[in-house]
């Protein structure tokens, strides 16, 4: 089987829409090698070379001129799985959302055990990091704080400052 493509890829729009439409992309940058490889294709390439060129595997190539000549553009754009589904609810998040809102300052350990203690699921601290910068959250220093300084020590320091 040499010389000759086992798969002709289907040119569902003209070369020069195809070179426009990589010129101005501005979608996924993921999209990119896909539509350079599918130009590639257009142009003769074979799926290896092609693939070879845009620095991924000749079974990757295959893929992607399969899902092109079956759905064209859209089939370009990646299908994510999504990942392992989250051991809180939504409804739960929420719940901790309103729970973490009762305090100003909580350290990444403190939102462990509040989760741990509340919800019985635990959580690595990189994810409880991730959980708390989707609520919004940001990590900062936090403020040095003496226990021992009375509420009202500013309005105690004009006092004494006066006299």
């Amino acid at each position: 089987m040499t010389g000759r493509e086992q798969i002709a890829i289907v040119r569902h729009v003209p070369y020069a829409v195809l070179k426009k439409r990589i010129k101005h992309h501005h979608g996924l940058p993921e999209v990119m090698p896909r539509l350079l490889f599918i130009r590639l294709r257009y142009t003769g390439v074979s799926v290896v070379n092609a693939a070879d060129a845009v620095g991924v595997s000749g079974q990757t190539g295959y893929n992607w001129q399969e899902r092109w000549n079956a759905a064209g553009f859209d089939g370009l754009v990646p299908r994510y799985g999504g990942g392992h589904p989250s051991k809180l609810t939504d409804e739960q998040k929420a719940e901790l959302l309103e729970l973490l809102r009762e305090h100003d300052h909580w350290t990444t350990v403190e939102a462990q055990c509040l989760i741990q203690s509340h919800f019985g699921v635990a959580y690595s601290l990189d994810q409880v990091r991730r959980i708390l910068k989707s609520f919004g959250m940001h990590f900062a220093k936090p403020y040095p704080r003496d226990h021992r300084r009375p509420a009202d020590a500013k309005t105690l320091l004009k006092k004494n400052s006066r006299g």
